[in-house]
């Protein structure tokens, strides 16, 4: 076979994170910053220092839920990592 040869479906679906942030956009997230509690809402905006501006956001201690926000902001040097979550929330 010559180096030629068609890429492998692992070559072709190559994503990168900022791929995978721009799918998400106006979608259901959940933002876990570094203090562990977990933010979740709809992913309005996200900026390139990972700042976060989430609607309808949700502050969740585990599975307790511990306050509702309408719009909420996360600075991004306290955000450990983002999830998109399934519709329900």
């Amino acid at each position: 076979m010559s180096a030629a040869a068609a890429p492998n479906s692992a070559q072709q679906s190559k994503s990168t994170p900022s791929d995978f942030l721009r799918t998400i956009r106006g979608r259901p997230v959940t933002v876990r910053l570094t203090t562990g509690v977990d933010y979740r809402g709809v992913l309005v905006q996200i900026d390139g220092y990972m700042n976060v501006a989430l609607e309808g956001c949700e502050e969740w201690n585990g599975t307790q839920l511990k306050a509702k926000y309408g719009d909420a902001f996360l600075r991004g040097n306290n955000v450990l990592y983002i999830s998109a979550t399934s519709g329900a929330k």
